[in-house]
């Protein structure tokens, strides 16, 4: 499989909430997930089952989310997704009581496969906006 092909199918199955658990079969046992924000870069190791943890949660804080994937551009084993999900704010959210109301979360990653496995990945995601929302619909 390539690099997008795989990439693809993290998405149509994992990030997108439908089949969390399938997270083995698109990622490394250690993957390290830098996640890059304004105030400060962090790196944490992610493991598929840990990772598949994370998309529950936030099944539980959206619910069943719609993810619609804008862009993919792949080049060597790096490749880029910008993607936005779109769900209902059922649960809490960073101390924000659930409110029923949309929420929308615009974000990009650069994924890096080897041996047909996600083993890397650089994330930024509009947390500023999210909050924003969460405040104006408390």
């Amino acid at each position: 499989m390539t690099p997008t092909e795989i990439v693809q199918q993290f998405f149509n199955q994992v990030r997108s909430g439908k089949q969390p658990d399938a997270a083995i079969q698109h990622m490394a046992e250690q993957v390290l997930a830098h996640q890059m924000t304004a105030e400060n870069e962090t790196t944490v190791h992610r493991t598929p089952a840990n990772y598949a943890d994370h998309v529950r949660e936030m099944i539980a804080a959206y619910g069943d989310f719609h993810l619609e994937v804008q862009e993919l551009i792949a080049q060597d084993d790096r490749v880029y997704v910008r993607w936005k999900q779109t769900g209902t704010h059922i649960g809490e959210v960073d101390g924000f009581p659930p409110t029923g109301q949309t929420v929308i979360e615009i974000a990009s990653a650069v994924y890096r496969i080897e041996n047909e496995r996600i083993v890397e990945y650089w994330i930024q995601i509009d947390r500023e906006g999210i909050r924003l929302q969460l405040q104006r619909n408390a």
